[in-house]
């Protein structure tokens, strides 16, 4: 309502509620009235201008000719000019090559980060902390190495290694002593029912003769009280050795793969997340 009306004097409609409500005819208030006329030709102005009314396959383009496509392309083209230098560098290097350079290691890290987390991190974690049944990449313990050429093949080929299953050659009481041999030496002891087990059944031609561990196997050290297969308690490590690792035939073994990324990714990714991951965990 204009405030210059005194609502008493002020013409209506002849509605009237509640004795003294009524519905009055004054002119909105001219400020108003202007930012109306403004917001229809700001409108109309903007529908020639920019694509604004739908049509059956299209809309109309205005005559400026911007769209949403258009300027986003643009951008990644001014991202794409900044990184070519670099994307160029990293496609003729080695990864070796390219963490000598620390300028360039750099950038690596930072342009595989969104890779990791698309390619990586649902199994093994954000920022490679892990995930049960997966390995954690932000520490210095590897299965079968942490050099960057070795990192960069297991990216590419993937990692399969294989545990066979004792379930049949002993019986519970042998699980459960090789079980606690294994938990024990996890902290520099020994349950010496279980270690004779762990030489008689042969567990050291994979694991080592102190349980070390080997690399070249991909088996596991197990006397550092790092642990894929999770609680780390005596059914765990029994329902290990009675089903095993990637056992064939076996329907209850443990499922432990890594799959092959070359033909998903192109050579320079493979060197980019070999890079990160290196990164991540100190390589070794």
């Amino acid at each position: 309502m204009n405030d210059k009306n005194n609502p008493a004097q002020s013409p209506d409609t002849g509605h009237v509620w509640d004795g003294n409500l009524r519905e009055l005819t004054n002119q909105p208030p001219r400020w108003w009235m202007i930012t109306l006329y403004l917001s229809g030709i700001f409108m109309v102005v903007y529908f020639i201008l920019y694509p604004s009314i739908p049509l059956v396959n299209d809309s109309t383009e205005g005559v400026l000719g911007w769209t949403q496509m258009k300027r986003m392309q643009e951008s990644v083209e001014k991202i794409q000019a900044i990184r070519a230098p670099y994307e160029n560098k990293i496609k003729d290097l080695s990864a070796a090559a390219i963490l000598a350079d620390q300028d360039l290691s750099t950038y690596t890290v930072r342009s595989a980060k969104v890779l990791f987390g698309d390619r990586c991190s649902p199994c093994h974690g954000g920022g490679g902390a892990g995930n049960p049944g997966y390995p954690v990449l932000a520490d210095d313990n590897w299965l079968y190495g942490g050099s960057i050429e070795t990192i960069q093949q297991s990216i590419s080929n993937g990692r399969a290694g294989m545990m066979p299953a004792f379930g049949a050659m002993m019986n519970e009481q042998q699980l459960s002593d090789l079980a606690q041999h294994v938990l024990a030496m996890a902290k520099g002891e020994e349950h010496a029912p279980g270690k004779e087990l762990f030489t008689s059944m042969g567990c050291g031609g994979c694991h080592g003769a102190q349980g070390e561990g080997m690399q070249m196997m991909g088996a596991p050290n197990l006397t550092d009280a790092i642990w894929r297969f999770v609680p780390a308690n005596e059914e765990s490590v029994k329902y290990t050795i009675a089903h095993g690792v990637n056992a064939s035939g076996v329907e209850q073994t443990r499922q432990a793969r890594m799959p092959s990324f070359q033909d998903q990714l192109s050579e320079t990714d493979i060197k980019k997340l070999a890079v990160y991951v290196y990164k991540l965990g100190g390589g070794q």
